[in-house]
């Protein structure tokens, strides 16, 4: 075995062993209760109590036996998850211990262990602005370690992002309903402007979320770094963005430039929040310093409620 590959393996099965043991901590019973099964599966004939729906009553029964009878129906708990991850190039940018797309694949972990111990089938696509991998949703811990491999280590032939590529591509291979979880950074589109409120670009995406969230149980989680938010000064800086390739001067030894850097930043993040909500569709924001697991124990808790 070659050291980059044992390598890889190694990371692998540590992460494995963090996440399964968060998942089993913390989400468990949570992520049991904040989705609902696939449907109906009938499961017996018992005689009518009074203030039974008289709508399940089983008329071919209730004449045999000349008093009312009714079906019962059990709840399918057997769901699909995909996962969606964004392998756009902004995604390798991380300014601490862990980049964007290694938060990703640790979330992604999380939620992948929390479904199988719900005995759930766990599927993966990764996606730019062109499907780079999809992986078919099965079952057990083997696939959890390829889905983490693949998130981890695919090499993406491209660096842009298109979100309505994996929106389209999801919809045509996955005709029943399916738990979505769709990770990225959320910061450009495909021309790689950043969205803004209100923009063609954002009206246009948002109409692509809600027509999964038609179809699917859609959640979004949106990963940042701090640095993109409030930027440290360092004096004159010249950075590319890395799905552009565009070279960008940054003056951040001014003051002013760093107070204008920080209020667009979070202007942006609360615009997305902000229309994500009025579309309807969860988004839950994280960032690659602060812890994860309570953020995402207290969406779990408080999606049945909702």
């Amino acid at each position: 075995m070659s050291d980059s590959l044992s390598k890889i393996l190694k990371k692998v099965d540590a992460l494995s062993i963090r996440t399964r043991h968060l998942a089993s901590d913390l989400l468990s019973g949570s992520y049991q209760s904040a989705f609902k099964g696939q449907g109906m599966d009938f499961e017996e004939v018992r005689a009518y109590i009074p203030g039974d729906d008289v709508r399940s009553i089983d008329w071919n029964v209730t004449a045999k036996m000349d008093r009312p009878f009714i079906k019962v129906y059990r709840e399918e708990r057997e769901l699909t998850l995909f996962l969606c991850i964004d392998l756009s190039a902004s995604g390798e940018f991380g300014s601490g211990n862990q980049s964007k797309r290694e938060l990703m694949a640790e979330i992604a972990s999380v939620l992948a262990f929390s479904a199988i111990q719900n005995n759930d089938k766990i599927g993966l696509i990764l996606f730019t602005d062109q499907i780079e991998k999809m992986v078919p949703a099965r079952k057990g811990r083997r696939q959890v370690l390829r889905l983490v491999r693949d998130i981890l280590y695919h090499q993406p032939q491209n660096s842009r992002t298109d979100f309505a590529i994996p929106l389209q591509y999801l919809r045509r291979i996955q005709k029943r309903k399916a738990v979505v979880f769709f990770i990225s950074d959320f910061l450009q589109d495909q021309s790689g402007k950043p969205l803004e409120l209100g923009s063609p670009a954002q009206d246009k995406l948002l109409m692509r979320f809600k027509q999964t969230k038609q179809l699917h149980d859609l959640i979004c989680l949106s990963v940042n770094d701090p640095r993109e938010e409030e930027i440290p000064d360092v004096g004159d800086l010249t950075l590319q963005d890395l799905e552009t390739g565009e070279l960008v001067s940054l003056p951040t030894g001014k003051s002013v430039f760093r107070e204008k850097f920080r209020k667009k930043s979070r202007e942006r993040i609360a615009q997305n929040q902000k229309a994500f909500r009025k579309a309807g569709i969860d988004l839950i924001p994280l960032i690659t310093d602060q812890p994860y697991a309570q953020t995402l124990r207290n969406f779990f808790q408080k999606r049945p409620c909702r």
